[in-house]
């Protein structure tokens, strides 16, 4: 069984298509993350297959539960960490799992072990006690994810787990998330925006843009199929394109900017022979680079451009850091 099976699945906002006929399916035990940009779909795919909304049309199912006609029994066995701040951080630790415990009907004899089982496994059992407020934002996620374990979840659904924190703290998000994974066996599906986010958390990935998959596979497996390296050329004497096209795919043409990338076979062989062809056509190289490919290249092939933050992330980053600076 599948932990998770979209088909076909389409939500309509008046005459503006947010998911436009997905399919996909995690497999149990798996990491899946939705990657792109905001705007792009993920969120709105998440809160359907959480019940929290309706389909348009198409199908979801979460262990074989359908989503739409058994809504009650998918919450059951679901847990949700939302992008917004979802902790009241003018109680503690354990008041903030205590009230998500009633509200998941935890039986009364089992809250204190479930507390407290998710309190150390989250590394926040020194600070049970201490204000919310008080907590650093990577804590505060943290305390966040602990909510959602409260009913044991067999399917955790992650918006943005890593937004607005410092790489340290999602460093520390991100091994949480695996331990999940390995040391119990818990499905996530993940959104992100982040593609080192994607690379280091997920087993399998769909890339979403405008409400539609583009490209879906392993990481490893989407950046092969790139087919090659990543060369990036500056040069301001004249339009290049149909040069570079020669020698590799072009991603990207913006002969106003001068700015060029293609993908290439073997680059550091094919450099020297793209620079002889544009010299031959008496263009003045300014800057050249190679590396190799990666998701955002991945994103860029398959969307025509690349991701960017965008103001989800920005506020949802001013929002953490005045919850954290909150007095009273």
């Amino acid at each position: 069984m599948k932990a998770v099976e979209a088909m076909d699945l389409t939500k309509m906002y008046s005459d503006f298509k947010a998911v436009d006929s997905i399919s996909f399916d995690v497999d149990e035990g798996q990491i899946f993350g939705l990657l792109g940009p905001n705007g792009a779909g993920k969120t709105t795919t998440i809160r359907i297959a959480l019940t929290l909304i309706r389909p348009t049309s198409g199908t979801i199912k979460v262990f074989g539960i359908d989503c739409v006609k058994s809504a009650a029994s998918v919450r059951q066995i679901s847990g949700y960490v939302p992008q917004e701040v979802s902790i009241d951080t003018d109680l503690s630790g354990y008041e903030n799992l205590l009230m998500y415990s009633k509200l998941y009907y935890t039986p009364k004899e089992q809250r204190g072990q479930r507390i407290q089982d998710a309190l150390e496994y989250m590394e926040l059992a020194d600070r049970q006690h201490d204000l919310a407020k008080t907590y650093s934002g990577g804590m505060m996620r943290r305390l966040e994810i602990a909510q959602a374990l409260m009913n044991r979840p067999r399917m955790l659904f992650l918006d943005e787990p890593s937004i607005g924190l410092d790489p340290s703290a999602k460093t520390a998000v991100w091994n949480q998330i695996m331990h999940l994974r390995d040391e119990f066996g818990t499905t996530m599906l993940v959104t992100t925006h982040d593609m080192h986010e994607a690379e280091v958390l997920c087993d399998e990935i769909a890339i979403m843009n405008k409400g539609k998959i583009v490209a879906d596979g392993s990481p490893t497996q989407l950046k092969d199929d790139m087919g090659g390296d990543m060369i990036s050329i500056t040069a301001h004497d004249g339009d290049c394109s149909l040069i570079l096209r020669e020698h590799g795919q072009l991603l990207v043409s913006k002969p106003d900017e001068g700015t060029y990338e293609l993908v290439v076979a073997q680059g550091e062989k094919a450099i020297p022979a793209v620079l002889e062809s544009l010299e031959a056509h008496k263009i003045h190289v300014e800057s050249v680079s190679l590396k190799k490919s990666t998701l955002d290249d991945v994103f860029l092939k398959y969307a025509g451009a690349r991701i960017q933050d965008g103001g989800t992330w920005r506020d949802a980053r001013v929002t953490r850091l005045a919850m954290r600076k909150r007095k009273g």
